[in-house]
């Protein structure tokens, strides 16, 4: 995802700015993953995605006061794509954060040339399922006993390039 650096865009939620995610910002990002996840990536891990030029690890940032809100992480490899890794701030869900932050990836993936996108998530996490179906993900197979603490499934999704997708905000 070469270039090193993207510059800051404004998404369509109001008040909200997606970046490329900053040494400083790894400390308040590794928090976020360690309240969003019951087996988190270690901060070493952030570390070393905020210095990889090639992975797409950007922030969703509050534009008033600059606090971080939430986090994606990808990779494109050939013609694929993989969203790695994405959380939002728990007091921040349900304010369109996470499908910001999705769709920059989406954005940047196709703009790859990505025919495919894929990720993994819980079987339970009923509403991340939600928002990747809105953006035209379906399930392609299953992990069995994948994720950790506790011990469950992971959904493995798929979008193709094309796929329709359901939300009319995007």
């Amino acid at each position: 995802m070469g270039g090193g650096t993207w510059p800051s865009s404004v998404s369509g939620v109001i008040g909200l700015v997606i970046e490329r995610v900053r040494r400083a910002d790894v400390a308040d990002i590794a928090e976020i993953e360690r309240r969003s996840f019951s087996d988190p990536w270690s901060p070493a891990s952030f570390q070393e995605l905020e210095r990889n030029r090639d992975a797409y690890f950007v922030c969703a940032r509050a534009a008033a006061e600059g606090a971080i809100l939430g986090y994606v992480v990808a990779w494109f490899a050939a013609d694929e794509g993989e969203i790695a890794n994405l959380a939002v701030a728990p007091e921040a869900r349900g304010q369109g954060t996470g499908a910001a932050l999705l769709d920059a990836a989406l954005d940047e993936l196709e703009r790859l040339g990505a025919v495919a996108v894929y990720l993994e998530v819980r079987d339970s996490n009923k509403t991340a399922r939600r928002l990747y179906a809105s953006r035209g993900f379906e399930e392609v197979g299953r992990r069995r006993g994948y994720y950790r603490r506790p011990l469950e499934d992971a959904v493995i999704l798929r979008r193709t390039h094309g796929s329709a997708v359901v939300n009319a905000e995007r």
